[in-house]
C-alpha cells in the first residue's frame, strides 16, 4: 500500500474530525445520554425508594436534552461576544 501524501493525510484528518464533530452534535447522540440517563435515574429511584421512579426519572433526562438544545444559542453569544474579542 502507497505511503499517502501529506494533503491527503490531512483530508483523512478532517474527514475524522468531522465526523466526530457531525456525532457531537447529532440527535442520535443527544437521545441517546437521555435514555441512559432516564435509566440510571429510575434505577437509582427504584432502589433507593425514592418515589414514583418511572416520572421522577423524567427529570434529569429532560433537563439535559434541554441544555443541549439552549447550548446553541448560548454559544452563538459567547463566539459573538467573547471568543472574537
Amino acid at each position: 500500500m502507497p505511503e499517502l501524501t501529506e494533503l491527503e493525510r490531512i483530508k483523512v484528518r478532517n474527514n475524522r474530525v468531522e465526523a466526530d464533530k457531525a456525532w457531537e452534535t447529532s440527535w442520535t447522540r443527544r437521545l441517546c445520554i437521555a435514555t441512559f440517563t432516564y435509566g440510571l435515574a429510575a434505577f437509582y429511584m427504584q432502589v433507593s425508594g425514592l418515589g414514583n421512579p418511572w416520572t421522577g426519572a423524567c427529570v434529569p433526562a429532560g433537563g439535559y436534552l434541554l441544555s443541549t438544545m439552549s447550548l446553541r444559542f448560548i454559544k452563538k453569544i459567547w463566539l459573538k461576544e467573547i471568543y472574537d474579542r
